[in-house]
């Protein structure tokens, strides 16, 4: 079984400013056709920030699609035009919070729904932080906590925390740190 798919045609439906969806027609591995629909995405960042007294900072806003206030880890979007992610990562950081890291460790790529979406997601842990300005986007409104990880991690281990990629910076973060495994980007 090779587990490939090829693509015979395809069409654009639908092109915003932050996604467009693709329809396309696949032959599978076994001659027949199937229809694919999928979301385009330019990928994001997502920044866990640790200070030296083992705190971690979740902003707080409105998630439109949920109508729900939910707490999350510094995130944004990749700006079109292939940004760096660790870039990216240090930009958000500073807009969201206000904070600026020493040093930055790369904790992996998440796929947040690869059954129908091409966004990845760069995981970053960010360290050595000094306090600057924050700098919100226009349409940007949100609250800043500090908490200490393991409260973070508890609050994931009890379905406060339900966004994705905050659970997975955060528990990914906690293990490496506990197994001696936390590496520089």
């Amino acid at each position: 079984m090779e587990l490939t798919e090829k693509k015979l045609s395809g069409e654009t439906i639908y092109s915003g400013r932050i996604v467009s969806l693709e329809k396309d027609m696949v032959e599978l591995e076994n001659g027949r056709t199937a229809e694919r629909e999928v979301v385009r995405h330019p990928g994001g960042v997502c920044v866990a920030a640790l200070d030296d007294e083992g705190n971690t900072y979740l902003v707080r806003q409105l998630r439109y699609p949920y109508q729900e206030v939910l707490p999350e880890l510094p995130a944004g979007k990749l700006d079109k035009g292939n940004e760096d992610p660790l870039e990216a990562g240090k930009r958000e950081l500073r807009e969201e919070t206000g904070l600026i890291a020493q040093e930055y460790y790369d904790l992996g790529k998440l796929y947040p729904s690869p059954g129908y979406c091409d966004e990845i997601i760069h995981l970053y842990a960010a360290t050595g932080l000094t306090k600057a300005s924050q700098e919100l986007d226009d349409d940007e409104f949100l609250e800043v906590d500090q908490i200490k990880l393991d409260k973070a991690v508890e609050m994931v281990l009890e379905g406060a925390i339900r966004d994705a990629k905050t659970q997975a910076a955060l528990l990914k973060l906690k293990l490496l740190i506990d197994a001696g495994r936390l590496t520089k980007a």
